[in-house]
Order: structure tokens, then C-alpha cells, then sequence
């Protein structure tokens, strides 16, 4: 399935910001948990409060799949990948060092640094797929939402406010 998809645009508060180093004012809590950058948080209430009027719930998978710092993303992406070479296994490289995911049974990480979460830009939605799916592909853009790629349904970038 081919999932909406919009340009992202750093907001310009962040712009110059290093990813994975937003400043604690510029992060709001959403609940049940994580933060998103201030935009992005409000946005995010709001589309949770018109899909919660529709019968949908909205929330992220875990505190970790709203902002990450750039600690929380290099931690998890150690996790993830090892420099030992693994036969057909996907890569990314890192500081100049190809890195290798353990296992395919795992969803792919950005680099640290890398990530729209590490800028308060992402969430990684719970349950991201039938109703849930369906709810976010119809409205997520009358919100400033939008995927980011066609193989992670559950991960959505703020793109900022339509016009």
C-alpha cells in the first residue's frame, strides 16, 4: 500500500538545532507518554482528539517512539546492529563504518542524529494498521502529519500545518 506522503520542512525554531539535542522548553508531553516538539505535540492533540471522536484511539507505541535523544537513539541503535559482517543483512553506516542488522525479524533504526524522532518530529503509532491505518491515511494531513515510508505504517512525521 502506497501510504500519503508530504514534505518535510524542519520548523524554523529547530532549524540549527542538532538532532537529538532539542532543548527541554521546545518539548511538550503528550499523553500517555513521550514528548513531541511544540508544533508537533499540539498537532498531535488535536488529530488524537478528532480520531478519538471517530471511534479511533491514538497513541504512541512506547515512551521511545516520540522524541529521542540522541543517547536514547544511539543506545537503541547499538541494539540493533553490529560492524561483524551478516550475510544479506540491511546496513547503515554510521561515522564512516558500515553497521549490520542483527536480525531481520527487526525493524530498521536511523543512524543517530538521523531520525525525525530526534528532533521531536516523529511518532511511531500503536497498532498502525486495519482502522487505526485507514483513520490516519484518510486525516493525518488535515493535522500537519504525514508517513514517512511505505514499509513503516506505524511511523508519522510532522510536516507542519496546511494552509
Amino acid at each position: 500500500m502506497a501510504l500519503p506522503k508530504q514534505k518535510i520542512v524542519v520548523p524554523r525554531r529547530l532549524q540549527g538545532v542538532k538532532h537529538g539535542f532539542v532543548p527541554a522548553e521546545m518539548l511538550v508531553d503528550i499523553k500517555p507518554y513521550g514528548k513531541l516538539y511544540v508544533e508537533a505535540a499540539a498537532a498531535w492533540m488535536d488529530m488524537k482528539q478528532a480520531a478519538k471522536q471517530d471511534g479511533v484511539v491514538l497513541k504512541p507505541t512506547s515512551s521511545g517512539d516520540t522524541y529521542r535523544s540522541y543517547e536514547m537513539q544511539e543506545r537503541a541503535f547499538l541494539q540493533r546492529y553490529q560492524k561483524e559482517p551478516i550475510a544479506g543483512a540491511s546496513t547503515r553506516t554510521w561515522n564512516g563504518v558500515k553497521w549490520y542488522i542483527k536480525s531481520p525479524k527487526l525493524a530498521p533504526l536511523a543512524v543517530p542524529g538521523g531520525s525525525w524522532h530526534n528532533l521531536g518530529l516523529a511518532c511511531d503509532v500503536a497498532n498502525a494498521s486495519g482502522p487505526i491505518l485507514a483513520w490516519l491515511v484518510a486525516n493525518e494531513d488535515k493535522f500537519g502529519w504525514t508517513h514517512e515510508l511505505d514499509s513503516e505504517p506505524w511511523h508519522i512525521v510532522f510536516f507542519g500545518t496546511k494552509a
